[in-house]
């Protein structure tokens, strides 16, 4: 099957967006787990501050994760070599990647994953350029990941226009129609950037009950 074949029948069989969002700081409950019990759920986060505010939201999404009793596997794309994919197709879309990086910790792990979670701040209107790298390298995961999954989006940013989150909550949703994975929640919080401003908000708070929710 050569790539306009495959994208063609991977498009086709993507399913349309299912489950529940947390918008603005309103929790809707996540959906639930098709396959029922325990499952792996990877957390990618983007942010390069340690104790960034997008991290934070994280680290009490798992928190809720773990105390539901589900296993979780935690890259920090900002602190972790992962080189941009340069579209050379040597992977086929399935298969080993020219680049031998931290990348290779995703592969290992997403594949069975019931679950993936995106953490990332809005960096200049959009997510921040690690872990926009890690999606990008999906590229040579595709046939693999083309699988029910559940997914979750953990996003901050400084400003408070809601039209800003446009860019990030779209793409997020164009993904994971792609994939054919279904959004179990999502977790904005506008209004924070300083380090620690959200630890005075709502949103840790919604992190964690999505996480204990899934």
């Amino acid at each position: 099957m050569n790539r306009r074949e495959f994208l063609k029948t991977s498009l086709t069989a993507t399913a349309v967006l299912a489950g529940s969002a947390i918008l603005g700081g309103t929790l809707v409950h996540a959906a639930a787990n098709p396959k029922g019990g325990k499952m792996k759920i990877l957390v990618i986060t983007g942010s390069p501050r340690k104790n960034g505010n997008s991290n934070t939201l994280a680290e009490h999404f798992i928190r809720g994760a773990e105390e539901a009793g589900h296993e979780i596997v935690r890259f920090d794309a900002a602190f972790k070599e992962v080189h941009p994919c340069i579209g050379c197709n040597q992977c086929g879309m399935n298969g080993a990647c020219v680049f031998k990086d931290d990348f290779e910790f995703v592969r290992k792990h997403i594949v069975d994953a019931g679950m993936v979670v995106f953490a990332t701040p809005m960096y200049y209107f959009g997510i921040s350029a690690q872990i926009k790298a890690v999606i990008d390298r999906f590229y040579a995961i595709n046939g693999s990941i083309h699988v029910p999954k559940k997914a979750a989006l953990l996003m901050t940013y400084a400003d408070n226009d809601k039209r800003k989150e446009k860019a990030i909550v779209d793409h997020y949703g164009v993904l994971l129609d792609y994939l054919g994975w279904s959004d179990a929640g999502q977790v904005i919080a506008p209004g924070v950037w300083p380090v620690g401003a959200v630890n005075h908000t709502k949103f840790p708070e919604q992190a964690y009950r999505l996480g204990k929710s899934v």
